[in-house]
């Protein structure tokens, strides 16, 4: 096993030099030039003085040039730091800042937002741009061999999205990262050389780093990438490129199973959704019209990031994130961290080789969360009698209605059983009498009222539970993987029960 996350590259190219790495449309980049990039990159920053452990920010769209910084950062014995690309320039320099990025590769599309947060930040920011980039990592020396690197050294720095406050940094280990990205690759995806990887996830996102790139690179796959999902070109890839693996969040597969005239995704032969919980009528009728079941699984960046699955040789639950991963132990708590009875809802708390570190620099919120040795999740769930865990929402989504907690993720499935109903969101606005009422914004593909969804939900749920408020829109606020940003989601004043 590699004690560092560099090694994956390195190993895999002096196998499989001449098979394709990536792909991107008519570019493909074998595993030797990837390899060579990569040790020209760690060059460049070793002439810069770069030293180990010290960190480097990524702010790259789904392009070739991610893996060659990505693995020339590790080989340096950097410590990587990805950024989404639609950062601004406050955001940039306080990623920087938080983590005293010395150098920082931004694509030149994003310039601007860059150098502002670089020059705030004192961070150098090197210009990624087709042509002169290559002049530029061409020019610089090779550094031959992986800089030493400790498994439990910090390998990456995946910030949080900050849905409860400020961003914090994961320390994800060399440790973390390869065992998450074995474990996943060997007993659940089964990825090999021979298999095809759909890069639509964000690379900047553990998702689509580890179960994408890593796994990827660690088997000598191939991995196609699309710089920004589109339903009908993501179909048109998978087809033109024999795709056998197609890894997204629900978002994505709702969108491709409403593509109205589909190319040819034979080649597929397992599809992985995670992110957040898929519907299940959307699940079933992907699987139908692509002839491809998907395997739902669950984690968080702070667990690398995979913690549970749809084992490909156990029973598939559909509404289920599945069991433990390999070397991963789960189980539900309440406020008082004592285990729930089974059936009962708790907090998924969660320990094993796949858990961070710690936050970088937040001594305080890493012990908040690593209570008696276990992460908790914030993610509220039950498990039944087989050992499956059913996500029931997040602790902080739940809403409480009179005194009575609703499950925002339980009222989103029966809407998405009506006919009508595209995409929907459930969430809680404050209410004078009750403290919280139950909210929801629906995009539509058919004919409804909003007195029919009223209904509709009734009919099968208590009668506290039922959304009061209901308005329509043309789409939902989503993040860059497609998840559904809730937290953007403000409720009409005008809308009445």
């Amino acid at each position: 096993m590699p004690t560092s996350l560099a090694q994956l590259l390195t190993e895999t190219a002096s196998k499989h030099a001449e098979r394709p790495a990536l792909k991107l449309d008519d570019t493909v980049v074998n595993y030797a030039v990837l390899n060579e990039g990569a040790t020209r990159i760690a060059g460049l920053l070793k002439e810069k003085g770069l030293e180990p452990g010290e960190r480097v920010g990524i702010m790259l769209p789904n392009v070739p040039y991610f893996a060659v910084v990505y693995y020339g950062i590790l080989r340096a014995g950097g410590v990587v730091v990805p950024m989404n690309v639609l950062l601004k320039g406050r955001e940039v320099a306080f990623y920087l800042k938080d983590s005293g990025a010395k150098v920082l590769f931004a694509w030149h599309g994003f310039a601007e937002a860059a150098d502002v947060g670089g020059e705030e930040a004192g961070t150098e920011v090197i210009s990624v741009e087709p042509g002169k980039f290559e002049e530029l990592v061409m020019g610089a020396p090779r550094s031959e061999a992986d800089e030493p690197r400790e498994s439990s050294d910090t390998a990456v720095i995946l910030y949080t999205s900050g849905t409860t406050g400020t961003p914090k940094g994961a320390e994800l280990t060399h440790e973390n990262l390869i065992l998450n990205c074995s474990v996943t690759a060997k007993t659940l995806i089964d990825v090999s050389e021979d298999d095809v990887v759909l890069g639509a996830l964000p690379l900047f996102h553990s998702f689509g780093q580890t179960c994408g790139l890593n796994a990827s690179i660690a088997h000598g796959a191939c991995l196609t990438l699309i710089p920004r999902f589109e339903p009908v070109k993501a179909l048109e890839i998978i087809a033109r490129d024999q795709v056998t693996i197609l890894e997204g969040v629900p978002t994505m597969y709702h969108a491709m199973l409403n593509v109205d005239d589909p190319a040819d995704t034979s080649s597929l032969r397992v599809c992985v959704s995670g992110g957040s919980a898929m519907p299940v009528e959307v699940m079933k009728s992907f699987e139908k019209a692509f002839d491809c079941i998907i395997l739902e699984g669950y984690g968080l960046s702070e667990t690398s990031p995979v913690a549970s699955f749809n084992h490909p040789d156990k029973e598939r639950k559909a509404g289920s994130i599945g069991t433990p991963i390999e070397g991963v132990e789960m189980k539900l708590v309440d406020e008082d961290d004592k285990d729930v009875a089974q059936g009962d809802v708790g907090e998924i708390v969660i320990r094993g080789h796949n858990v961070m570190k710690g936050y970088w620099q937040r001594e305080d919120a890493t012990e908040e969360v690593m209570r008696g040795g276990w992460f908790h999740s914030g993610d509220m769930a039950t498990q039944d009698e087989d050992g499956y865990y059913f996500i029931v929402d997040r602790k902080k989504d739940m809403i409480i209605r009179g005194g009575y907690n609703v499950y925002p993720r339980e009222i989103e499935e029966v809407l998405y059983e009506h006919p009508a109903v595209s995409e929907v969101a459930v969430i809680g606005v404050p209410d004078d009498s009750l403290g919280e009422e139950v909210a929801a914004m629906v995009v539509l593909k058919g004919d409804a009222s909003e007195d029919d969804l009223r209904a509709f939900v009734k009919e099968r749920v208590a009668a506290y539970k039922y959304p009061r408020k209901i308005w329509f829109s043309e789409e939902l606020p989503k993040g860059p993987t497609g998840k559904i940003l809730k937290r953007e989601i403000k409720a009409p004043s005008e809308v009445e029960g």
